[in-house]
């Protein structure tokens, strides 16, 4: 660090605007500490852009004074990677003014937003076009597209739509040196050298910082059929999503696994949740078709496929909305399990995918692990079943010493992962690295991956002055 914090705060007022940089505490506090809590940083100043023109002045000014500058959206990542380390000797840069819809093409299906805009914001947009931003995530009403785009965001809809990187027709980022690359081509075809945009998507931050993007849209959904069906074993659910993609034309939208506690958890812990079914059953697929076509026959689609596992076994008992009251409170039972796990108490979180054809045995297997070594724990293993995600959780049970079951934490990891990385599959399915997950990556990506990582990194930011401390270690 060259820079004494009051002379390099004075230089970035100068660029941005005193309004534009804050530096007393409490102004500062909402952007040093992360969605979970995990990490308590400290910065020299939080600094607010409010143009690509200043975003590209102020890291130029942070690559000459060799100054970390970690970029910083809605805060609703789980792994630490938008917050600023404890030595106080990093900038944090917040896009939240950089928050325009550029433009939107209708008849390009794309429009262009910049890295600030909330989600939710974008998906408006797009309805307003009678078009359709796919991208859903129970965070949407205030994650950013810019921590999207950097985390490579899943979501709702992988199944149908794809993570956000196939979202993505093109970029405008701005580098380490302050260039700014102006890649915002709403092309589908594009053979022209290296795909050097796609290197951001998913760097969260560490190569550059995205300042917008150039989206793919859809056409607008006009019919959905939404049921949440009871199967006897997860290994049933992935045999009634092959039915439900041959049965609908592959019109499945959405497909979530959830287990009987995650019901219990939700019912017991968030006002407005009910259970639809009449008596309890080991596991459920929340299932959703989607067309763009109103006249499609979903519901009926849908209730012959039902009624057809229904008579083999596959599935034991099924509730179909009927409204969209009722396909909001079945969308609410699933997306309520993050906050009753909460409120419920301590718990471990996992983010892991495997392959769907493995995704039973895999939760065996592991379902017998937990049960053996950590028996002071609630296994609630739910998530996004149709792309072999699974949100891997445990909550400490009843009665349970709180110090005692996070202590496990590190061998809890450690077991968990390893099957994963058995099966073929991930540790890190849609939350990213960030700070948290560093070692991991470390641990199970090959050392060729990894070489080719720093040498990525090496070229875009040599000075590592990008999210120091994240996804790569330092060097």
């Amino acid at each position: 660090m060259t820079a004494d914090a009051a002379g390099f705060s004075a230089q970035v007022r100068e660029l941005l605007g005193a309004d534009a940089v804050l530096t007393a505490a409490a102004d500062c506090a909402p952007f040093l500490t992360d969605h979970r809590r995990l990490y308590q940083g400290a910065a020299l100043a939080v600094a607010l852009p409010r143009s690509v023109a200043q975003v590209s002045q102020l890291l130029a000014l942070c690559h000459a004074q060799r100054v970390g500058v970690v970029p910083h959206g809605g805060n609703t990542g789980y792994c630490g990677g938008a917050t600023a380390d404890e030595s106080g000797r990093q900038l944090v840069l917040s896009l939240q003014r950089l928050n325009r819809i550029r433009s939107l093409d209708a008849a390009n299906y794309s429009l262009i937003a910049e890295a600030g805009c909330v989600l939710a914001q974008v998906q408006r947009a797009a309805d307003e076009a009678d078009r359709c931003f796919p991208l859903s995530l129970g965070s949407e009403g205030s994650c950013q597209i810019g921590g999207n785009l950097s985390t490579n965001a899943g979501g709702l809809s992988v199944l149908r739509y794809g993570m956000m990187r196939d979202l993505v027709l093109g970029l405008e980022v701005v580098l380490a040196d302050g260039r700014v690359l102006p890649a915002l081509s709403g092309l589908r075809k594009d053979n022209t050298g290296y795909d050097v945009r796609s290197l951001f998507l998913g760097a969260e931050g560490t190569l550059g910082v995205i300042t917008a993007a150039s989206l793919r849209l859809f056409p607008k959904i006009r019919a959905r059929a939404t049921a949440l069906a009871a199967v006897p074993e997860v290994r049933a659910a992935v045999e009634l999503l092959a039915r439900l993609r041959d049965a609908s034309s592959d019109r499945v939208s959405s497909f979530e696994l959830i287990p009987r506690i995650g019901i219990e958890l939700t019912t017991r812990h968030i006002a407005g949740v009910s259970d639809p079914l009449d008596r309890p059953y080991p596991w459920y697929a929340l299932c959703e078709l989607a067309a763009s076509r109103a006249a499609d026959p979903l519901d009926a689609l849908l209730e012959e496929a039902l009624g057809s596992a229904l008579t083999e076994g596959v599935v034991l008992d099924a509730a179909v909305a009927r409204s969209e009251r009722e396909r909001a409170a079945l969308w609410k039972l699933r997306e309520s399990i993050p906050e009753a796990q909460r409120l419920h108490g301590a718990g471990l979180k996992h983010d892991v995918s495997v392959p769907v054809a493995a995704l039973a045995e895999f939760v065996t297997r592991a379902s017998q692990w937990v049960s053996t070594n950590v028996p002071d724990g609630l296994l609630i293993a739910y998530g996004h079943a149709g792309d072999g995600n699974l949100h891997f959780n445990l909550s400490a049970a009843p009665g349970a010493q709180r110090e005692r079951f996070l202590a496990r934490e590190e061998p809890v990891r450690r077991a968990i992962h390893d099957l994963v990385s058995e099966f073929g599959g991930s540790f890190s399915a849609e939350h990213g690295i960030g700070r948290l997950k560093v070692g991991e990556l470390e641990r199970y990506t090959s050392p060729v991956e990894l070489a080719l990582m720093r040498a990525v990194k090496r070229a875009f930011d040599p000075h590592g002055i990008m999210n120091p401390g994240k996804v790569l270690r330092d060097q």
